[in-house]
């Protein structure tokens, strides 16, 4: 079983920047590993994926440009760079992790195995 937790929300103005970090214990396979969201009174959604055995972040076309995933292997973490930063991104961020290489189904949330309990980014 594999645990998430996230980290590094928090309230910031528009135009700021915000770091979320995800630690992730207990896996030694690749996994896919993504950034979801959920906004206020939305469904959650897809944000950005990175297949931990290698290749390019995958990106939800609203945060291309402006947001930016990646990993460290070594320290098992997560990491989504937030920059310019709009209101309507406030939302709680969730990370999760899905066994084996996701590639164009990478935001559809039911690929994913485990979760995090989320962190609140609000932009004003």
């Amino acid at each position: 079983h594999v645990q998430l937790v996230e980290s590094g929300g928090g309230s910031v103005q528009a135009g700021e920047s915000l770091r979320l970090s995800c630690v992730a214990s207990r896996y030694t396979l690749p996994m896919n590993m993504g950034w979801f969201r959920r906004l206020p009174g939305q469904e959650r959604e897809g944000v950005a994926s990175i297949y931990t055995g290698g290749g390019d972040g995958y990106y939800a076309n609203s945060v291309k440009g402006r947001f930016t995933i990646s990993q460290d292997s070594a320290k098992n973490t997560l990491y989504l760079q937030m920059n310019a930063l709009k209101p309507e991104d406030t939302a709680m961020y969730y990370c999760a992790a899905a066994r084996g290489l996701c590639g164009g189904t990478w935001n559809n949330q039911r690929r994913y195995d485990y979760w995090g309990q989320g962190t609140q980014v609000t932009v004003s």
